[in-house]
């Protein structure tokens, strides 16, 4: 992850965030440092668990913001993040998700993750539900437990966590084969964070 995305997050913290070159650099090595202790205390996740990268990408954009000499508002990192993960790589796997994206094996997948209910042993993964749409159109997945919040409110960095999920947008926009919608977050107090994928019709 760090070898991945460790250039756009410097870059990012210059172009996005009002810092200089020569400090991005500096905040880039401490947080290298920091994503490491993170990291090393997270338990490892059950074969089958989806979530993995959720999570260390979550640990990724705490590094970087408990290593920042101010802290950014909500939106300021929101656009920080967004831009810092949209590199050409992500783009490529957003896309291969997107057209694997309700066919028959992602839905089992769906299903799977739903019976798995890894939560309840790994309090940073997630416990979901899912909900095919009546019509056909697309499905939801329900989550009541969300290990980005339960990492986040450790580290002292509970108040990001909405910056996080605005990229749920992203990525379903970067899939081109679904729109993304959303009512809740537990977040923002919500009684579950809802991750609706609604079927866009295709264009002749």
């Amino acid at each position: 992850m760090w070898l991945l995305f460790a250039v756009s997050f410097e870059k990012q913290l210059s172009e996005t965030l009002p810092f200089s070159t020569a400090r991005a650099k500096e905040i880039a090595g401490k947080a290298k440092r920091r994503y490491r202790e993170i990291i090393r205390d997270l338990p490892e996740f059950e074969k089958g668990d989806r979530f993995k990268m959720n999570i260390v990408s979550c640990a990724m954009l705490a590094a970087f913001l408990l290593e920042l000499p101010v802290r950014p508002t909500v939106n300021q990192v929101a656009d920080y993040y967004r831009e810092a993960m949209s590199i050409g790589a992500m783009k490529a796997f957003c896309r291969m998700a997107g057209r694997r994206m309700f066919t028959r094996r992602d839905v089992e997948g769906m299903k799977k993750t739903a019976a798995l209910n890894a939560a309840d042993r790994n309090p940073y993964s997630w416990n979901m539900t899912f909900h095919p749409y009546p019509d056909g159109g697309g499905y939801e997945a329900r989550f009541t437990k969300c290990g980005i919040c339960a990492l986040m409110k450790e580290l002292g960095l509970g108040v990001y966590v909405p910056a996080m999920c605005r990229l749920d947008y992203t990525m379903s926009e970067l899939g081109g084969t679904s729109e993304f919608v959303r009512e809740y977050t537990l977040a923002s107090g919500g009684p579950y964070c809802d991750c609706g994928y609604r079927r866009k019709a295709h264009k002749p």
